[in-house]
């Protein structure tokens, strides 16, 4: 096949015009994420002392994000089950189940009880809830991106899929914007007490609205035809995860170190910036909020163009802008935030999340394209979310261990730069999809 042959129906099929599968997608991943990193703001702002509050303050915070980075642990594991039916039954059916089991743990967090009154209990039931959180997020990814990348056309495949790329900051402005409103409206003791708890029932009603929409949408002609040919051949199907190992693992490789820069430096910017400019710039939680919300907003906005620009340039030069980019700034993203104020903590946060942008923009377009149909959803989960144990997992958690041992974020920003330098070597060794068929039958057709 041709490297730019159009799919059977690029604007969706049977009564699902495209720009409802992008919209069903972008929404659903947003509701997603807004719970993911709900916790983890929380992680940062009150877990340390709602459920771990006899420890010192930097030790309670890291206590906290120990639990923050479980949830990364148990993604893999949600990529690689969700992967499996995915690439067996569809995408679709498993996005549903996703968002069902995400809603339900963030809103039961919610509901629980303090260390105060169940005592050791309480981070136990935090735990496993986190770990029900990562395993929904880990059949998420893979699953929305590729009902985009599978719906659309491979000349501006890398413009429409980073659309629930975008999730992701949404997710991190919703989440961000209602902390946010409460800080200021709310007392401390108030938002202590019980306050924070809001933006975990708030999940409820958003799992609702997301539901809603997401049904609506139809399964994609390239996996159906995959499907449909994989029946009509006589030989046993093996399972898509043994594909992957035997015959794609150089992809997956390439997936997980693309992944290192931007994973980590995500989380810095938007996790453990609320812990560094607190604790160690001294500044007010509402301003740092704040910082994280337009720096969000702009995030939001630039991932989609990033996508675009991946389109006429290709994904390895872009994403490798991206890593030389955070690498670099991540020795100014420091001394800004030390200088304390909300000007300088909004430009060290907005120029993070906009070079991360390049990375993240074109990867579900990328990373798509890396595997073929029958193993599409596997591949991606696998290289996507084995990368984020290493990488997003222990971001915040590293960065605080580094914070507490050396007082400056000199060594922080050398932790990024060498997860930059991977990411670099990843991209060396990557082959250029730009523009491939997704409808093949091979990886190597193209």
């Amino acid at each position: 096949m041709k490297p730019n042959a159009s799919p059977p129906s690029p604007s969706g099929r049977r009564g699902t015009p495209f720009r409802r599968v992008v919209t069903a997608s972008l929404i659903g991943t947003t509701i997603e994420w807004y719970d993911f990193f709900l916790y983890g703001s929380a992680a940062a702002l009150v877990f340390n002392r709602v459920f771990f509050p006899d420890s010192d303050p930097l030790v309670g915070t890291m206590l906290a994000f120990t639990t923050y980075a479980v949830g990364f642990v148990a993604r893999p594991l949600g990529g690689l089950v969700f992967g499996h039916f995915g690439d067996r039954i569809g995408r679709k059916q498993l996005l549903v189940i996703s968002l069902l089991l995400m809603g339900g743990a963030t809103f039961a967090i919610g509901l629980l009880p303090t260390y105060a009154a169940i005592g050791v209990a309480a981070p136990l039931l935090l735990t496993l809830l986190r770990v029900v959180q990562g395993f929904a997020l880990g059949g998420e990814w893979g699953g929305a991106v590729l009902l985009v990348a599978e719906h659309g056309r491979p000349a501006d495949r890398g413009f429409w899929a980073s659309w629930p790329q975008a999730g992701a900051p949404g997710g991190n402005l919703l989440a961000t914007a209602v902390l946010a409103v409460l800080a200021v409206t709310m007392s401390d003791a108030a938002f202590l007490s019980w306050g924070w708890r809001i933006p975990f029932l708030l999940s409820g009603v958003l799992v609702l609205i997301g539901l809603w929409i997401r049904l609506a949408v139809s399964e994609s002609q390239v996996f159906r035809e995959a499907s449909e040919r994989a029946a009509a051949s006589a030989r046993p199907e093996r399972a898509p995860i043994l594909s992957v190992l035997r015959d794609h693992w150089r992809e997956a490789l390439v997936a997980m170190g693309v992944r290192m820069a931007e994973n980590v430096s995500y989380y810095v910017a938007t996790a453990f910036i609320l812990v560094y400019a607190t604790q160690q710039a001294q500044m007010p939680t509402g301003q740092v909020l704040n910082a994280v919300l337009i720096a969000s907003a702009v995030h939001l906005v630039t991932i989609p163009a990033w996508g675009a620009l991946s389109d006429r340039l290709g994904r390895r030069p872009v994403t490798a802008l991206g890593a030389a980019g955070v690498a670099l700034w991540a020795f100014a993203f420091f001394p800004l935030i030390d200088v304390g104020t909300f000007g300088s903590v909004t430009l060290a946060a907005t120029v993070a999340l906009v070079l991360h942008g390049a990375m993240y923009g074109p990867q579900a377009a990328f990373f798509s394209e890396l595997f073929s149909t029958r193993v599409r959803y596997s591949g991606a989960s696998m290289g996507y979310q084995l990368a984020s144990i290493v990488a997003g997992g222990l971001a915040p958690l590293i960065a605080t261990a580094l914070l507490a041992s050396f007082g400056t974020g000199t060594p922080i920003a050398l932790y990024v730069a060498a997860m930059s330098a991977l990411t670099l070597v990843a991209v060396a060794f990557a082959r250029e999809t730009k523009g491939v068929d997704l409808s093949r039958v091979s990886v190597r057709e193209e």
